[in-house]
């Protein structure tokens, strides 16, 4: 058992550093990361793409890289925002990692990006225990997904920075309680904002940009309670073979 231990405690060690790294690197390029969470389904390719719109027509530098099991199905769809989009095909795994994402940015993050959204692997379980660098983290939840997802998935909603609703054109439909959902997510990380939006209505569409560029300009961030806590925070390791060092990024080749 302390096997076990010692090599999550290795592992993870090794994901902070390159996060760590990745974040600064990043940091010097005037690039911040946004880390996207949620459950398969949950709207989040949706409300990415309406916020990677208005990044355009406000004329702000934006990039997204999304990760999923296979197809580039959800590339396809963000990239009709006219930002640049890359799609990462992890073949199975479950999340990415720090040294991962750094690989997949060496030369092809654009020069000048201002914001990077990570639309990260869908399952708020194994994503949920590695930094990539981020300064804001999002967790998302649609209206359909009921209201006790925070208590069932205390560590992913409990290091959240913020936290989204998605479909609320449909809570009365599917009898959302809004109530009952702010309430489990305030128990597993109060303080923390939570923002009601619809994709398909237009509902708070900008305020994930709006905040992440608040972030990006240096206003201080929620701190997760959990944040200090890390046998909870450090719950779900894995190793993969071929990582790469996030030391590693070099700029955009053109």
């Amino acid at each position: 058992m302390c096997r076990v231990v010692d090599l999550r405690q290795a592992v993870l060690a090794k994901n902070d550093a390159s996060a760590h790294a990745l974040r600064t690197r990043l940091a010097a390029r005037g690039t911040t990361v946004v880390n996207l969470l949620s459950s398969p389904g949950s709207g989040k390719t949706a409300l990415l793409e309406s916020e990677l719109l208005r990044a355009r027509e406000r004329s702000l530098p934006v990039a997204a890289l999304t990760a999923d099991l296979a197809t580039e199905n959800d590339a396809t769809r963000l990239a009709r925002s006219g930002a640049p989009v890359k799609q990462v095909l992890t073949d199975g795994l479950c999340h990415l990692e720090a040294g991962m994402l750094a690989g997949h940015l060496d030369g092809w993050l654009p020069d000048g990006t201002r914001l990077l959204f990570v639309e990260n692997v869908g399952n708020l379980v194994c994503p949920a225990s590695y930094d990539l660098g981020e300064t804001l983290r999002v967790v998302l939840a649609s209206v359909t997904e009921g209201e006790d997802k925070p208590l069932k998935y205390p560590t992913a909603f409990g290091l959240a920075h913020l936290v989204v609703v998605t479909k609320t054109d449909i809570a009365d439909a599917v009898e959302f309680d809004e109530i009952a959902f702010r309430a489990n997510v305030q128990q597993v990380n109060p303080g923390v904002e939570v923002i009601l939006t619809s994709a398909r209505r237009g509902k708070n569409v900008g305020a994930l940009l709006d905040r992440a560029l608040a972030a990006a300009e240096g206003a201080p961030v929620h701190t997760p309670v959990m944040a200090g806590q890390p046998d909870l925070t450090h719950a779900h390791p894995h190793t993969h073979a071929g990582e790469t060092d996030a030391g590693d990024l070099a700029p955009a080749r053109s």
